[in-house]
């Protein structure tokens, strides 16, 4: 007759079970202890206050401009001068919406609220969406909509069953790229209304809809109380095309060019931010114009931190990013837009020489 197995026995006293290894802190975590041990994480609510009142005094300039140059053609100048100060207040939502400006989540949001909807015209819930998604997977096919197709294939994915002429403008558009930016800001306004429109479960979307719609009723009105109607179109044309234009200048040299990341890729959190972001170098007047945003890396990898910390953020992003061997990418800005134009015509179908990205083929899952 079989015998049953005997049983296990219990660990004796003298007998210890050896202890779990804690697992290491990951690189992002050892990073983020040396910067927040920098103190850059800190508000910095003296620069962000100083901004906000020259921004705003430089607004109400304009407007008072506007009154006294009346019905005249150099309202084009004072056209242009307006989609500069709405491209800066643009920047300061951007920064808001990161909690980079107040001490509190709730007022940041507001701030970044009131800035988005009614002055520059664009709805918070929308960009906050959309914005969010690109910092989670930035150049990722099927999650950055910074990447999705539209009239850029920004993917040989995306460009790849364009035939006729869209084939032919796919192998071309790089060179067309930055002449689109000057529709760019027409094309941020309509979209921020139509997702408010068609989502009704965005938060506070009735709000948005109402401070959108008087922002921008308000603006044509006033145009054409002081202007004849085709001065005012021109104004319009002039304003709404420069100021995209500036948004998406300074938005472009952050990650087009940059690798694309494979829908089944899965890459650590530091590697993923760095890996596909590139710096540009240059003085004062590029981190103004860039909103910052020249310091792209550092951006992606503390959100939150205020402009004024980031260019103290990045000998040390450099330094742990050389001690880690992962690439840190920095260039200055007019050869970031060659690098962005030759990338676009590398992905048109009629092009068998798009950038390869075998760094990233290390990560995939």
């Amino acid at each position: 007759m079989e015998q049953p197995p005997a049983a296990t026995s219990a660990p004796s006293a003298t007998q210890r079970v050896a202890p779990r290894r804690p697992r290491p802190p990951s690189d992002y975590a050892v990073l983020s202890e040396r910067i927040r041990g920098a103190g850059l994480l800190q508000r910095r609510r003296l620069p962000y206050l100083v901004l906000l009142v020259s921004l705003g005094a430089a607004l109400t300039g304009t407007g008072a401009l506007l009154v006294v140059l009346g019905d005249s053609w150099w309202q084009l100048g004072t056209a242009a001068g307006l989609a500069l100060v709405l491209a800066q207040l643009g920047f300061l939502g951007h920064e808001a919406a990161h909690q980079q400006v107040l001490g509190t989540r709730r007022g940041n949001e507001w701030l970044a609220r009131c800035l988005s909807c009614g002055v520059v015209g664009l709805s918070y819930a929308w960009w906050t969406h959309k914005h969010n998604r690109h910092h989670s997977a930035p150049n990722q096919v099927g999650r950055d909509p910074d990447i999705a197709p539209g009239a850029i294939a920004f993917t040989r994915e995306a460009a790849a069953d364009r035939t006729g002429f869209p084939g032919w403008f796919a192998d071309h558009q790089g060179w067309w790229f930055f002449p689109l930016l000057l529709l760019e800001g027409l094309n941020l306004h309509q979209a921020g209304v139509r997702v408010l429109l068609q989502r009704r479960e965005l938060p506070w979307r009735r709000l948005e809809l109402g401070l959108v719609a008087v922002r921008l009723a308000g603006y044509v009105v006033v145009l054409l109380l002081v202007l004849d109607p085709v001065k005012a179109l021109a104004f319009l044309a002039v304003q709404l095309g420069l100021f995209g234009f500036l948004l998406g200048a300074a938005f472009a040299p952050n990650h087009k060019g940059m690798p694309i990341v494979p829908r089944d890729a899965r890459i650590d959190f530091l590697r993923r931010q760095v890996l596909m972001s590139r710096n540009i170098r240059g003085g004062w007047l590029v981190t103004f114009l860039m909103g910052g945003l020249n310091y792209q890396v550092e951006h992606h990898l503390f959100p939150s931190m205020p402009r004024a910390n980031l260019r103290r953020a990045r000998p040390l992003v450099q330094q742990f990013c050389a001690e880690r061997g992962v690439t840190y990418t920095e260039t200055t800005l007019m050869a970031s837009y060659a690098i962005v134009v030759r990338y676009l015509d590398s992905v048109g179908p009629g092009n068998r020489d798009p950038f390869s990205c075998p760094l990233v083929e290390q990560y995939r899952g």
